[in-house]
């Protein structure tokens, strides 16, 4: 019936979708997929799925977006133009458009993978964490609230909450690079073009400007200072 039904109005449109939809999820189920809701997913693209993939309501789906097997998917993300190997697990309301994600990889929840970001095998990018145009190697892991753009990440390396690769100078963009086991402490800004070597440490709060060497740590922040008897400034009264 569904076939020759005349689209006449936004309603009938509307209800011509959902049966299209469920076409689809009717499809993906058939190849392997479970959907936790098969009313709740909307594919305007073209989604392969390998054995074993799970997921959650509220997927929105576009462009050309291929899934691997046990690949988990969680509620509320809208995945585009995007590969996720075997094993890996995207979390609730993430966005991951133009990107690959490896095997075992995690991600989310909240996160935002822009083009070009490559995801490699067993890494993590965690909530709040925003990345562009960067590779982040393998079982390396941004965890929180950070901003990676025009990066590459080597493997094991740690990357601290609230860092932000400063990769734009109002004019042009450049690349910051990050070595093997390297360890970014909090609050750091790494200011584009600069490099970080191997097993190099970075202190919290840092802004680095020059290359730091391989094994080397680099603090660079203001000295704190403490004034003792320090009067707190009170309200004026009138």
């Amino acid at each position: 019936v569904q076939e020759v039904e005349g689209i006449n109005s936004r309603s009938q449109l509307a209800v011509m979708e959902r049966w299209y939809q469920r076409q689809i999820a009717e499809q993906l189920m058939a190849s392997g997929a479970s959907l936790m809701d098969p009313a709740r997913l909307d594919v305007r693209g073209t989604l392969t799925v390998g054995r074993d993939v799970c997921i959650d309501v509220n997927v929105v789906v576009e462009g050309n977006v291929v899934l691997g097997e046990g690949v988990t998917i969680g509620p509320n993300c809208v995945l585009s133009d995007c590969r996720v190997g075997d094993g890996a697990t995207v979390l609730a309301s993430c966005v991951i458009e133009g990107a690959e994600v490896g095997a075992s990889a995690t991600i989310g929840p909240f996160a935002r993978l822009r083009p070009g970001t490559d995801v490699r095998a067993g890494a993590k990018i965690g909530n709040f964490v925003e990345t562009k145009n960067t590779t982040v190697g393998v079982g390396s892991k941004i965890n929180h609230l950070s901003y990676v753009g025009d990066t590459r990440i080597g493997e094991g390396a740690n990357i601290g909450a609230g860092t932000i690769t400063c990769n734009y100078d109002g004019a042009n963009k450049h690349q910051t690079l990050i070595g093997d086991r390297a360890f970014i402490g909090s609050n750091s800004s790494l200011v584009a073009p600069v490099s970080i070597g191997s097993g190099a440490t970075v202190g919290a709060g840092s802004t680095v400007v020059k290359k730091v060497g391989d094994e080397e740590l680099a603090v660079a922040r203001a000295r704190q200072k403490n004034v003792q008897e320090w009067k707190r400034p009170s309200k004026a009264t009138k």
